[in-house]
């Protein structure tokens, strides 16, 4: 019998969240975030216990099960402290205070995040992961609870006191970096930026830092751009070694494609196997650009496994896009993911058995707990030289095989998908599906990128301008924060780049004027991540860093620009400018942290180039295939702003807009179908008509680097 048949569900019971209707039998009296919560606590003069954590936390399931499900623990909860848990994903306001409170006290943070707090929601003892029992150098939970229950009741002054003191140590936090005014921005500041994070590459195995290990891909992406910039190979060559890395690691999903969140050791092998949307949207993007700049099929097939993925996993069946994937089935952590030995032997044939073990790494010792996590061991060329076969046959007989061991993993027992629709978090994946149809082609991924678009536009849209965060179960809820607009509009730019249509550019606009006006803060320059009619905490922060996810403020600032050069507006060119101004300094010091905003910098720096192409209709007026967007996708022109646009009513809608106007074809060419212009520094070319002719007039203002194959 289910125990929680057993058991009277508490107040969670009544969320969407699945991370909270994952604690709604705990025998702790967990209340979500919210007004009857908080008043309960002062009315009893209780203090709170906030547990914070996601539905995919691996030790967030283990604190659960020692701790959440213990009648004992949950006893002295109940009895001395108001319980509250938050969903971080729907609630990164909460998170983001207590996490910068965990990192003043214990000089780091991470999830289940623990917080005492007096009824007034000022923390007065931190921590994360506490064991039911003392070990690992921590106390037990349970005599955590009574010495802090004991000193709220006992200690009230000391403590109400102490959390004065420390709120103002708090308030200085709510700011990630300090203003720099009049910082001049030029191409030196992004040189000194991208040596400076080159240095701190890891170049055994790729990527930064030692373990854990995570992708970082706005560093990437913005090394990228470097390397576009100053042309020094370097650069483009170190995040190729870091995606390679990746890809062959136990990080990637050989058999159904996408990533995990990070890797616990140095060399990409082990993952946490969570699997995260905005992980497999940003890493999209840059599988997508290598391909662009390299033409390797290997980083299309990367860009095809985590978009198959997405659409066959992640999708929901209005478009969509879920949120994550758990760590654990049946109570372990990569349980799903992983093989045995004798397993890959009954299931491989064997005439390709030793050559797929010796491709994946795959051993009767295992290389995670006894079991096999696939990692690509060696090159095609090298197994074709010692297997005697060609690339082709081997290749070709690993994929039957993968197809076999994907039918063989459907049986077993899924991990948990979260599947609560996340605003930012989409906009991510949006673009991601933007770049995949780039160099794809494949219409499927633009179509997901705009059933994606109208799914947000139908649920988690209102008010003409204004953004929900999370939708679950039919309903939205929780005013949207600074990424839910940062990242949805950069993601509706995205697709008006490549088909632009009138009502992507007037709702890209209207929200990033929605952006300005509830968001920005005249004083400082830059934007808060909770808007002005949203919940009063007792902070109200700020983001700048760009970390697994980048900042909004970063993305709202390269979005500003981009709006910008396809409406005249000055003010966002200012409000662009002033922010980067006042971020630039923490970014040149400490680049790690501001991949984003660098990328951000570097299309201040470097003069966009307009690429405009106008398609005209059939004579059953369906517009024509583009073969100037198709080489135009494939190119690596990261300051591009460029339109698709069908000739007609989409043109003439788009004339009010000082990018579209007069573009305008010669009408007496009737054969041609298509034509374009190439626009900088407010000079535009002649109508274009062929795709040598705009490939030379790209390579005329850009300086392009050849292919590194």
């Amino acid at each position: 019998m289910d125990e929680n048949l057993l058991r009277k569900p508490n107040q969670l019971i009544k969320e969407s969240s699945p991370y909270l209707l994952q604690h709604a039998y705990n025998p702790v009296n967990w209340y979500p975030w919210g007004e009857e919560a908080l008043q309960t606590a002062l009315a009893e003069d209780k203090p709170i216990f906030l547990s914070i954590g996601y539905s995919s936390c691996h030790w967030c399931h283990v604190m659960a099960h020692e701790s959440f499900e213990n009648d004992e623990i949950a006893k002295i909860m109940n009895e001395n402290f108001v319980s509250i848990k938050v969903d971080r994903e729907e609630r990164p306001d909460i998170d983001d205070i207590y996490q910068r409170a965990c990192q003043l006290t214990t000089g780091t943070g991470g999830w289940p995040l623990s917080v005492f707090l007096t009824p007034t929601q000022k923390p007065y003892y931190v921590g994360t992961y506490f064991p039911v029992t003392n070990r690992h150098g921590l106390p037990s939970f349970g005599t955590i609870l009574i010495k802090l229950a004991d000193v709220y009741k006992n200690r009230k002054n000391e403590v109400i006191s102490s959390t004065e003191e420390f709120m103002q140590a708090l308030k200085d936090t709510s700011i990630d970096v300090s203003a720099h005014e009049g910082e001049t921005l030029e191409k030196s500041m992004l040189d000194e930026a991208a040596v400076t994070l080159l240095q701190m590459g890891d170049p055994l195995h790729g990527g930064f830092g030692q373990s854990p290990k995570f992708p970082n891909p706005s560093n990437l992406l913005f090394l990228l751009r470097e390397y576009d910039l100053s042309g020094i190979t370097k650069y483009m060559d170190f995040v190729r070694f870091t995606a390679d890395k990746m890809a062959a690691g136990g990080i990637y999903d050989h058999i159904g494609g996408g990533f995990a969140r990070y890797s616990t050791d140095q060399k990409w092998l082990v993952p946490h196997f969570e699997k995260m949307l905005y992980d497999n949207a940003l890493l999209t993007s840059v599988y997508s650009e290598l391909y662009q700049i390299t033409g390797k099929a290997d980083y299309l097939k990367v860009v095809n496994g985590i978009l198959q993925f997405v659409i066959r996993e992640m999708t929901s069946s209005g478009g969509g896009f879920y949120s994550s994937q758990d760590a654990d089935s049946e109570g372990s952590e990569g349980k799903f993911y992983t093989w045995s030995y004798k397993e890959i032997s009954e299931i491989v044939d064997a005439e390709i058995f030793q050559l797929f073990c010796d491709y994946f790494g795959i051993t009767q010792g295992g290389n995670f707990e006894g079991s096999n996590i696939l990692n690509i061991q060696t090159t095609m060329r090298e197994l074709s030289r010692r297997h005697g076969h060609s690339e082709e046959w081997i290749s070709s007989r690993i994929n039957d095989s993968i197809n076999k061991l994907y039918g063989i993993r459907l049986a077993r027992v899924r991990p948990g998908t979260d599947e609560k629709v996340l605003t930012s978090w989409n906009g991510l994946m949006m673009s991601g599906f933007v770049d995949g149809y780039r160099v794809t082609g494949n219409t499927n991924y633009l179509d997901a990128c705009k059933t994606a678009f109208e799914f947000i536009e139908n649920n988690l849209a209102y008010g003409g301008n204004r953004l929900y965060r999370v939708f679950k179960n039919g309903q939205a809820k929780i005013n949207g924060y600074l990424d839910d607009y940062g990242f949805y509009i950069k993601a509706i730019l995205d697709l008006f780049a490549v088909d632009s249509r009138p009502r992507y550019l007037e709702r890209a606009i209207s929200y990033t004027n929605a952006m300005i006006k509830h968001f920005w803060d005249p004083e400082r320059g830059d934007f808060f991540f909770t808007s002005d009619d949203h919940e009063k905490l007792i902070l109200r922060t700020k983001n700048h860093y760009d970390l697994a996810i980048p900042s909004g403020n970063s993305v709202a600032a390269a979005n500003l620009l981009r709006l910008h050069y396809y409406t005249q507006e000055q003010d966002y060119l200012i409000k662009a400018t002033k922010l980067i101004k006042l971020i630039s300094k923490s970014a040149i010091e400490n680049p790690f942290g501001f991949g984003q905003l660098l990328s951000a910098l570097y299309l201040k720096v470097k003069s966009p180039v307009e690429i405009c192409i106008v398609r005209k209709a059939n004579a059953t007026n369906q517009p024509i295939n583009s073969s100037m967007a198709l080489w135009l996708n494939r190119q690596f022109i990261p300051n591009s702003i460029s339109a698709v646009v069908e000739e007609g009513l989409e043109l003439e809608q788009l004339q009010k807009y000082s990018y579209f106007k007069g573009k305008v074809g010669e009408q007496d060419i009737e054969k041609v179908s298509e034509y374009s212009f190439v626009c900088q520094n407010f000079t535009c070319s002649l109508p274009i008509y062929s795709v040598e002719n705009l490939e030379g007039h790209v390579k005329n203002i850009e300086t392009k680097r050849p292919n590194q194959n």
